[in-house]
């Protein structure tokens, strides 16, 4: 089979329409007039014929930065530190961007790890330094100035300039489905949690990291995932679905190329810290270690559920209720079940009728260390974005997810709301409920994405595309022969409505 990825092939053809590929889309384009017809005179046009400036890649950035405007605004009541009377919860506008730049000693120019412990991993401290201490510099020469609020500008501009690369990056993975990236420049998630942590900076090197694996490059992706690790942890998972998938299509050399420079640039970008700092560089451990059951998780619906069943019983402890006292166990459990999770997707990625995409394994990984860690924040919805629209381009079931994203984001500043006045703002029934609306739009998602790569007709993008366009070296090649079963069959396009 020739090495010329497919995607480069397939770019130059047709561009996907929602409104006629997605059942969702279709059905609800029909309040505006219906799908676009078989003559409609379309963005894409074929080269040769006049194009418009706005090309829908131009239409979604055009999108995405009013959702990023909007993001500042709402964030606008929370910019100038003056948190009087629970402001930041009344007005749902807390960021960590801004508290920590005081509680990590930023406004007194202590410099992240050398001065002061940090408990985020080293890339993001670094990040923090790089613009936190300029702006105190600056502050120190200005005293009229509010720093805060320059820190939370100037991080809120990098953040979002990170944003704007993650849909670019998307729209290059996805030429001939341009309007797979509205998905994310639209999502309510990140007009409400794009500044409310570092996040965006992980998410923006693993989305570089992706396109580096899909444009042959797998140093540079390595490089890229590694460094993306050094910001949030999450990205190092993505090498397991590349090792694997490496494993199936004989492409291991290249697997095992990314994984180590991945591990090499993790290495350089930590031992700075981690020698001459070594309690400083171990605090983001020693709090992930030592920290209870957070807000939100599976766990936390657990011990809600164990005060339903043994009310008013404080030495009968249920299960859940006995994990949150003894966190080692707790510990142990989480890790336990996210490497079974872990192994299932390996399995279905070796034995799947066609070898998966690696983007719906991404996907995947990333959701169950999600759904059985102990700790979900707000943010770290911004970790799936990007690998939902890659993994599974439906609308129906990707608006369900982000409609429990909002109730959530609503109910958990509501439990922040009670906990900081005493006085309850919901029942507690009320957050459990969004939170278990959350776990479960997640877990509906993997469903999807396990019966499209247990049925790989369902899949929408090999409808557009042959085989894999994020796949880089993987894209089009066979199964080992140990795994080869039978020639690959065509995928017949199959109307998908969730």
């Amino acid at each position: 089979m020739s090495t010329q990825s497919t995607a480069d092939i397939d770019d130059t053809g047709p561009i996907d329409h929602p409104s006629r590929s997605d059942g969702f889309v279709r059905g609800t384009a029909g309040l505006i007039g219906g799908p676009l017809g078989d003559h409609a005179v379309a963005l894409d046009r074929p080269a040769g014929r006049e194009r418009s400036f706005w090309s829908p890649a131009r239409i979604v950035l055009a999108l995405l930065c009013l959702t990023l405007a909007l993001h500042w605004v709402q964030k606008s009541p929370c910019q100038d530190g003056a948190w009087q009377n629970n402001v930041q919860y009344t007005r749902m506008c807390y960021t960590d961007v801004l508290a920590l730049y005081y509680a990590e000693g930023l406004n007194e120019g202590k410099v992240p790890y050398a001065d002061h412990p940090v408990e985020y991993p080293v890339l993001t401290g670094y990040f923090m330094g790089a613009l936190g201490l300029p702006v105190h510099a600056v502050g120190a020469d200005n005293p009229g100035i509010n720093q805060g609020q320059w820190f939370y500008n100037l991080n809120a501009l990098v953040l979002s300039a990170l944003a704007v690369a993650t849909v670019a990056v998307i729209l290059n993975l996805r030429r001939r489905r341009p309007w797979d990236a509205a998905m994310f420049a639209l999502a309510p998630a990140l007009l409400l949690t794009a500044t409310v942590n570092w996040d965006l900076l992980a998410v923006g090197l693993a989305a570089f990291g992706l396109l580096a694996w899909a444009r042959r490059r797998p140093a540079t992706a390595g490089v890229l995932l590694g460094l993306a690790g050094a910001a949030k942890m999450w990205p190092l998972f993505l090498l397991g679905p590349i090792l694997v998938l490496g494993l199936r299509a004989g492409r291991l050399r290249a697997a095992l190329t990314a994984a180590a420079t991945g591990l090499v640039a993790l290495v350089v970008v930590n031992l700075p810290v981690a020698i001459p700092y070594r309690e400083s560089w171990s605090r983001f451990f020693d709090l992930n270690t030592t920290r209870p059951i957070d807000w939100g998780t599976l766990w936390y619906i657990g011990r809600y559920l164990d005060g339903k069943i043994s009310p008013g019983q404080p030495g009968n402890l249920g299960p859940f209720e006995w994990l949150n006292a003894h966190i080692p166990t707790l510990n142990w459990v989480s890790y336990l079940l996210f490497g079974l999770a872990c192994l299932g997707v390996a399995a279905l990625a070796l034995f799947a009728p066609r070898r998966p995409r690696l983007a719906q394994l991404a996907f995947l990984v990333v959701a169950a260390f999600l759904i059985f860690s102990k700790v979900w924040s707000q943010q770290f919805v911004l970790w799936l974005l990007p690998l939902a629209v890659l993994a599974r381009p439906r609308w129906g079931a990707f608006l369900a997810w982000q409609v429990a994203e909002v109730c959530y984001f609503v109910a958990f500043y509501g439990e922040l709301l009670g906990a900081a006045t005493s006085r309850p703002v919901f029942p507690e029934g009320v957050f459990v409920l969004a939170a278990s609306l959350r776990l479960v739009t997640v877990a509906v998602l993997c469903g999807f994405v396990i019966r499209d790569i247990l049925r790989p007709e369902r899949d929408a993008v090999r409808h557009t595309y042959a085989d894999d366009p994020d796949g880089g070296v993987l894209d089009g090649a066979d199964d080992v022969g140990w795994l080869r079963r039978r020639p690959r069959d065509t995928v017949a396009p199959e109307p998908v409505t969730a």
